[in-house]
């Protein structure tokens, strides 16, 4: 893990971050990996790939990111990506690959109410989503409004959004 984290930051070479990317998100699915990864500071070096031009060295961040994002302590650490994130999810082509990562990992970042307010400039293009998507891109929009509708101090937001 650590010379993976190490070859991430050392290439520039798309095609070698994109299998790095690949193997920490599979290694992520073990909780001890999630450990390992935050304490070798992987989670800053993954989340610095979000600004990668490539779009798959990105889609292959956020879905580390997405599977890092299920331990409590990553979360902590993830949360200040998240404005990010949600700028990639609006910029991103409708219904692409990393639209839907992004979706993924907002998802889990919303599922407690911790990281919420920082979702709420982003409320409009959820909802353009949810009327210009395909139903895969309709159903993580929905999984992600759902999660902010559960905490009543996002209702005005939700309400007011323009869409």
């Amino acid at each position: 893990l650590r010379k993976l984290i190490h070859l991430l930051q050392a290439t520039d070479d798309a095609l070698i971050q994109e299998q790095a990317l690949i193997t920490l998100s599979n290694s992520a699915a073990f909780s001890v990996n999630q450990d390992i990864i935050r304490n070798l500071d992987g989670l800053s070096v993954i989340g610095g790939m979000l600004s990668n031009c490539v779009p798959k060295v990105k889609e292959k961040a956020l879905n580390a990111l997405n599977n890092l994002s299920m331990n409590i302590k990553n979360q902590e650490e993830i949360q200040v990506f998240i404005t990010q994130v949600c700028g990639t999810v609006e910029s991103a082509s409708l219904n692409s690959d990393v639209q839907l990562a992004g979706l993924r990992l907002l998802t889990n970042m919303s599922v407690t109410s911790d990281y919420h307010e920082k979702m709420i400039n982003a409320i409009p293009c959820f909802l353009h989503l949810l009327s210009k998507g395909t139903e895969r891109t309709q159903i993580q929009v929905l999984k992600v409004l759902v999660n902010l509708s559960a905490n009543p101090a996002m209702t005005r937001h939700l309400l007011r959004a323009q869409v």
